[in-house]
């Protein structure tokens, strides 16, 4: 059983390192075609269909969770939407690689520390509280590392640019400009964990109507998926009327990019649902070994992919260097991060 489960949890981390990947080759449609089609695909389409197909009278559950829980799930739910347009638009600045490593960083990071800032700050000066502060500093030096690497990189291939984001979606921006969204869509991101948290009411009564702990999971994402899914929609549809790019989806061979983009949504949206059934089969060890297993993997993944991409070929072995050096400092993180989650 646990075996099974960290199976999960590494698959889980693979699909959500390797879902941004298809960006470096949606170039011929705007950003907000790209994003709109995946939003529609992973936080609606799939959560609407795994709720169906898991759990026994989908209404009655609804309407037997606690309104205030179902309040809190679709808030925050709302709030990440817009963490979630700051994190494609800052991997479309940034690139694969380091878009997702401070993104990633930041949200693991803030999800373990503002939940016991927020709801138990009494807590913080206690060895759970000590250890998750042991972790964010060291996360916050991984993400310092990270963002030097990448300031480098930014000066070493200024004339070579187009060289090195090919087809990716989106245009370039100033590095800081991609670094404020990165960490604006990782804080928002840790609102996720602390609205995930807020709403195991609805879960539980799921669960004394009858369905498993993995269905009960899956009506809270469901509710904090379509949440976000409002303001990200709404943000493409603004851009589709600013841009006038709604027709792109009718360009000439467009069935490739209509095909990766919808593979992006099941990535992402997979792996959330993967993940989901590999908890229950962790059990304790799930905060311990389950959370960074996937993380590492994700963010180990996500480099990977961004160096086949080609986002590194023109950067220095010093750009390097910091980036594998913040890289380790990260994986020490989210390792302390998840011993924290043993002590009590």
């Amino acid at each position: 059983m646990v075996i099974w489960g960290i199976t999960l949890a590494i698959l889980s981390g693979i699909m959500n390192g390797t879902f941004t990947l298809p960006m470096r080759f949606l170039g011929r449609w705007s950003w907000e075609n790209v994003w709109g089609l995946f939003i529609a695909v992973a936080c609606v389409l799939m959560p609407v269909s795994v709720a169906l197909a898991t759990i026994s009278n989908l209404s009655a559950a609804l309407a037997a969770a606690p309104p205030r829980a179902i309040a809190a799930a679709l808030a925050s739910g709302f709030a990440w939407g817009f963490g979630a347009i700051m994190f494609g638009q800052g991997v479309s600045a940034l690139g694969i690689s380091l878009g997702n490593t401070l993104v990633l960083a930041i949200s693991a990071s803030m999800g373990s520390f503002l939940p016991i800032l927020l709801l138990a700050p009494e807590q913080l000066l206690q060895r759970q509280g000590k250890a998750i502060m042991a972790g964010t500093a060291i996360a916050i030096a991984g993400i310092a590392f990270c963002g030097y690497a990448g300031r480098r990189k930014e000066r070493s291939q200024k004339d070579q640019e187009s060289a090195v984001r090919g087809e990716m979606v989106g245009h370039a921006r100033p590095f800081w400009v991609g670094l404020l969204l990165c960490s604006g869509s990782g804080i928002l991101s840790a609102v996720f964990n602390i609205g995930y948290s807020s709403a195991q009411a609805i879960a539980n009564s799921a669960v004394r109507m009858g369905n498993s702990a993995f269905a009960g999971s899956n009506l809270i994402w469901f509710l904090m998926l379509t949440g976000g899914a409002v303001a990200n929609l709404a943000f493409c549809a603004y851009l589709f009327r600013k841009n006038g790019s709604w027709g792109r989806y009718s360009l000439p061979g467009s069935g490739s990019l209509y095909g990766l983009t919808i593979l992006m949504g099941l990535l992402w949206g997979g792996s959330i649902f993967v993940y989901g059934a590999a908890s229950p089969k962790l059990g304790a060890l799930g905060p311990a070994i389950g959370w960074p297993l996937s993380l590492t993997v994700g963010l180990v993944t996500a480099n990977i992919c961004g160096m086949l991409a080609g986002e590194w070929k023109l950067s220095r072995f010093a750009e390097r260097a910091w980036m594998a050096a913040g890289l380790a400092i990260l994986v020490g993180a989210i390792v302390t991060l998840g011993w924290s989650s043993t002590l009590h």
